[in-house]
């Protein structure tokens, strides 16, 4: 019997420190997340994060939380709802981080007579930090609990012309009536390293300027060619002209060489170069979430305005939209109607 386990990130229980705490501590201990050695990482994480940031990381959620929960789990579960109306199959929904755990997710599938699962982690773009971790803890799961399971992985749908449509629709839809003068992709940050570890070719990720517009194997799991190649063909199916759009790498931690340029460095920019109407969307993320409601919506907005700009939209994720629900459920339907399926094929079945 088929099923499928949507995951996405996961959020502390409520917006206290208390709560906040358990949270980072699981998430930054996380050794794709943080991947130095644990000793280190502890020190780092539970010597010194965790003394000052979960007061300040609560008063963040804080501004951005709903009366029925946190945002990115109250809108995973409208989408998880929508989706399951409209496939054959069992679909429960999971978080890498907090509740409802993966473990939780996989013996909900088991309960119900799963042995075939359809892995399918939220991020259009693959990272070690978000998918790869994903598919480690879900495969320690398997092993040791669910041993007759078989996992089919819902490869990064960065490319996929239906996911490309529903983000380009979508933006469209969001800028009506707005006069723009500067649309900004601002994808979540990750430390340069990362790109260099997940490079299957070991010597092609050198981040150039080329490397991610050179054709290669290795783009199949870079983060940083996979945000560009999705900002280029939104960018195409809406027509804007070169010029008139940038993109940006927002959430970055002190010590590291991150992923450039800043998004808060150059939305500070942009009112001297004449930029008073801004539009940001965040497409690394299909569920708004602290990133884009505090960090995007009211940090960068605040910013903006405070160097001279004008107008802000900040532009919502796909969340739980009927159109961008359809397309995960025709994935899905692709793939449970399939008799058989190999992993060369999991790709034009799945995405």
């Amino acid at each position: 019997m088929k099923g499928v386990l949507l995951v996405n990130l996961g959020s502390p229980e409520s917006p206290t420190a208390k709560d906040v705490k358990p949270y980072l501590d699981e998430f930054l201990m996380d050794k794709y997340v943080i991947d130095v050695p644990f000793l280190l990482r502890a020190l780092l994480v539970r010597g010194i994060i965790l003394q000052t940031r979960p007061k300040k990381s609560a008063a963040a959620y804080a501004k951005i939380w709903w009366d029925d929960g946190s945002p990115l789990v109250v809108i995973s579960k409208r989408m998880h709802e929508k989706v399951q109306k409209l496939v054959d199959v069992p679909v429960s929904l999971a978080m890498r981080y907090g509740n409802p755990s993966l473990l939780s997710g996989l013996q909900e599938l088991h309960d119900k007579g799963v042995t075939e699962v359809l892995l399918f982690p939220l991020y259009p773009q693959h990272a070690m930090a978000s998918t790869t971790t994903i598919l480690e803890l879900a495969e320690e799961h398997r092993k040791k609990y669910f041993p007759e399971m078989k996992f089919t992985i819902v490869p990064a749908f960065y490319n996929k012309p239906d996911y490309l449509q529903n983000l380009a629709d979508s933006i469209k839809g969001h800028l009506e009536g707005y006069d723009y003068d500067h649309l900004l992709f601002s994808y979540h940050g990750i430390p340069e390293r990362h790109i260099r570890k997940t490079d299957i070719t070991k010597s092609h990720c050198k981040i150039d300027g080329s490397c991610c517009n050179t054709p290669s194997p290795a783009h199949e799991f870079c983060y940083r060619h996979q945000c560009y190649e999705t900002t280029k063909q939104v960018v195409k199916l809406l027509g804007i002209p070169e010029g008139k759009y940038s993109q940006t790498f927002q959430s970055r931690l002190a010590g590291d060489k991150w992923l450039t340029p800043y998004t808060d460095v150059q939305v500070n920019k942009m009112p001297e170069k004449g930029i008073k109407n801004l539009a940001v969307v965040t497409p690394a993320f299909v569920s708004d979430c602290l990133e884009t409601l505090e960090e995007i919506a009211m940090e960068a907005n605040h910013e903006f305005k405070v160097h001279g700009g004008e107008n802000f939209k900040a532009i919502p994720c796909l969340n739980d939209g009927d159109d961008w629900c359809k397309t995960v459920s025709n994935w899905i339907s692709n793939w449970s109607n399939a008799s058989s399926i190999s992993k060369v094929d999991v790709e034009k079945t799945v995405a």
